[in-house]
């Protein structure tokens, strides 16, 4: 078959605005395609929900690439397991409780069952402000992440989105937009982001999990950025309390929205 290039630029064109249209509104819309924003973006789409991921990277799985110092090689703790189990992604025990997976094959399996499941992935998109109305978040402000790396004036565009989840790990990018531009009372002890603390694994994983909340009308906080926006500990290379909060504020939610 002698292949014509206009035809291969056209099918691109038209198959990124086809979608691009279609995900001007939707139900959900998650800031951050690490490990936690994926694994939320997986457990809505499976429960049927519109559902789209926005990443300024050009590839997904936030820190897990580079699993610990660059060892390429992630820890799991045994409640976190059974989500691997489910992506079908080997683990081994390596001391009673602890469990070790290839941080390749788990931040690349992630991302492809996301996909499978209906989540919807948009790299190489910068979320520079967010959509508000009397009712709170309603919405994302975005544009192409190359026009913020090279300081270039384009403006943006809007998306319409039910709820909003700030899954964008230790920065908490989208709050982090609301509490300046705002000046908006957080759903904190502080009324504020009160920021990350020094590593400690065992606390930061138990309080990450009280930490999935809405932070602001519309607004969602799951992963590093609830511990960031609540002031808990980071927790380093073991990624069950990534993995399970990013279920967990998947079925508040699901619960909610359906």
């Amino acid at each position: 078959m002698k292949l014509d290039d206009i035809i291969v630029s056209r099918g691109i064109v038209e198959g990124y605005m086809e979608e691009l249209l279609d995900y001007l509104q939707m139900d959900v819309a998650i800031g951050g395609g690490g490990p936690s924003g994926l694994t939320a973006g997986y457990y809505l789409a499976k429960a049927g929900l519109k559902v789209a991921l926005f990443e300024k990277k050009l590839s997904m799985g936030g820190g897990m690439w580079g699993g610990g110092m660059m060892f390429n090689k992630i820890v799991v703790q045994e409640e976190g397991k059974r989500i691997l189990d489910e992506m079908g992604i080997r683990c081994q025990e390596y001391q009673e409780g602890y469990y070790l997976a290839d941080s390749i094959e788990s931040a690349s399996t992630i991302c492809s069952k996301a996909c499978q499941a209906g989540l919807k992935i948009f790299n190489l998109i910068e979320i520079e402000d967010v959509m508000i109305r009397e009712k709170g978040v309603e919405g994302l402000v975005i544009n192409w992440s190359p026009v913020e790396m090279a300081g270039l004036h384009v403006d943006p565009i809007t998306l319409a989105a039910r709820a909003v989840i700030d899954a964008t790990g230790h920065p908490c990018e989208i709050v982090k937009v609301l509490e300046n531009k705002m000046g908006a009372a957080l759903e904190t002890e502080t009324g504020k982001i009160m920021g990350e603390k020094s590593m400690w694994a065992d606390v930061a994983e138990e309080k990450i999990m009280d930490n999935i909340s809405e932070v602001y009308p519309g607004l969602y906080v799951t992963g590093m950025a609830a511990n960031a926006v609540h002031g808990s500990p980071r927790m380093g290379p073991i990624f069950g309390g990534m993995l399970l909060s990013g279920e967990k504020v998947a079925e508040i939610l699901i619960e909610k929205l359906k």
